[in-house]
């Protein structure tokens, strides 16, 4: 017979109401208590009845997927709609619904992987970023339960995931620069706990070490955010210092669309119009700035739509279905880098 919620209480130390409302996220529940319930629930491998009772005999038919952003960056940066798009036409055509959840901190991210796999209100989760150490990935191996990611895993080893191969497209987009005869390039990078920033940074790294540049470490912004204030903010230091008297860079490497975007307000607010800039993601707001943007094309829908792919082919058992897949990136030139 499995474990009830009096056994979780009797271990947690509380009573089994307040165990139903850790389990149900009940904010008045402090974050003490939390932890306490959620170690017992992981000793005795609790599910509540009703949930184990579908367990047992069907699926949920329905993915979950985890988004690390703020609401706000939800809607402004179409990256997560795209990709959002791409796994949602996936799970329709094979009968599954999706639901999802956002935030922008990583233990947030650990208490609704949690909620998902003790409430068994999906098959499945879809991870939409991939940190160092990732505390989400080790929870969902450790409990062995489906998941895919966008983003390339620390460990890849029995890990379902898709990724663009990131450090190539930073190399090729500071190589295109350098060709048109750049060498003080700025860059712009994203959270360095992130593998994508850190696999981007070194592909600039690495492209300006091949044409035997060093990059300038006062314009070299290594972590960051994927935001249009982070890019305003980096482009500002940038144009204060070069007006206190030091080297103006020509061009300038970002990491993310809306990075980009902010680096060319400043520009406009400063009336500088003599600085190339790149983006990430080609983003269709990209096409309505003045000047247009110059940007790597991640395909964002694809990279949805494969890890949908990878994860029900995990689901429904699709023999020898692949476990990963890399999504071919381009680079986009407009006039912002010509």
């Amino acid at each position: 017979m499995g474990a009830t919620i009096n056994d979780v209480a009797k271990i947690a130390g509380v009573s089994a109401s307040t165990v139903s409302r850790v389990l149900s996220d009940n904010p008045r529940i402090s974050e003490e208590t939390k932890q306490r319930v959620r170690k017992a629930v992981d000793e005795l491998n609790y599910y509540p009845h009703a949930i184990a009772r579908s367990l047992a005999n069907s699926s949920t038919k329905t993915i979950g997927l985890i988004l690390n952003t703020e609401a706000d960056s939800l809607i402004r940066n179409p990256f997560f709609v795209q990709a959002l798009t791409g796994v949602s036409l996936y799970a329709q055509e094979n009968g599954y619904n999706v639901m999802f959840a956002f935030n922008k901190h990583e233990e947030e991210d650990l208490n609704i992987a949690m909620r998902y796999v003790s409430s068994r209100s999906v098959d499945g989760i879809i991870l939409f970023t991939s940190r160092t150490n990732d505390k989400c990935i080790n929870f969902l191996k450790k409990k062995k339960f489906p998941f895919s990611i966008i983003g390339r895993p620390d460990e890849t080893k029995g890990v379902l995931w898709v990724d663009n191969d990131n450090f190539q497209a930073t190399y090729q987009v500071t190589d295109f620069l350098i060709s048109k005869g750049h060498s003080s390039i700025a860059f712009i990078g994203g959270p360095l706990g992130l593998n994508v920033s850190r696999d981007r940074l070194e592909g600039f790294k690495r492209a300006m070490s091949i044409h035997g540049v060093s990059p300038d470490k006062s314009i070299l912004f290594d972590s960051g955010e994927f935001s249009d204030d982070f890019g305003y903010d980096c482009a500002m230091k940038i144009i204060s210092a070069w007006e206190a008297g030091q080297n103006k860079p020509t061009a300038v490497v970002t990491c993310d669309d809306m990075q980009a975007l902010g680096v060319l307000k400043a520009m406009q607010e400063k009336n500088i119009g003599d600085m190339a800039v790149t983006g990430f993601n080609n983003t269709p707001l990209g096409l309505f700035q003045s000047p247009k943007l110059t940007s790597v094309d991640v395909n964002a829908d694809k990279l949805g739509f494969y890890a949908a792919k990878v994860l029900l082919d995990f689901i429904e058992a699709k023999e020898s279905a692949p476990t990963h897949y890399i999504v071919p990136t381009n680079l986009v030139e407009r006039e912002s880098a010509v």
